[in-house]
């Protein structure tokens, strides 16, 4: 059986249904056993924020669908490497700390040195 070629995400706008999106594409790849990495972008490094989550839809919960942070927990327990880009990270006055357990920060040249064969997949 051949190797699953990997998938790196790159979130470009702190769209919430955008970010949904990519976690759910991200979490999929991952339960299939490939490699997968989701990048942050500049303000859409906010998503990845603690103190945000609790501003999901309402909605999300009445139709029995995870919210943020939940699917944040699951991604990283399927192996999801969430990456947070530095630059984003100071623009938006954050700290680490202030960033959902398990990030990292990260920057676009190191995500793109280390891309190999990864698909690479804007959202």
């Amino acid at each position: 059986m051949p190797v699953m070629r990997g998938l790196t995400i790159i979130v470009t706008t702190a769209d919430p249904e955008r970010f949904r999106a990519a976690l759910t594409l991200a979490a999929s790849q991952a339960a299939l056993g490939g490699r997968v990495r989701l990048y942050c972008h500049e303000r859409a490094v906010g998503l990845l924020a603690d103190r945000d989550a609790a501003s999901d839809s309402p909605d999300l919960a009445a139709q029995g669908l995870p919210g943020r942070a939940e699917l944040i927990t699951l991604a990283r327990e399927e192996g999801v490497a969430l990456i947070a880009c530095q630059t984003g990270i100071a623009l938006l006055g954050l700290h680490a700390a202030s960033l959902a357990k398990g990030v990292e920060a990260g920057g676009m040249v190191g995500l793109l040195a280390t891309l190999g064969d990864d698909r690479l997949v804007t959202v």
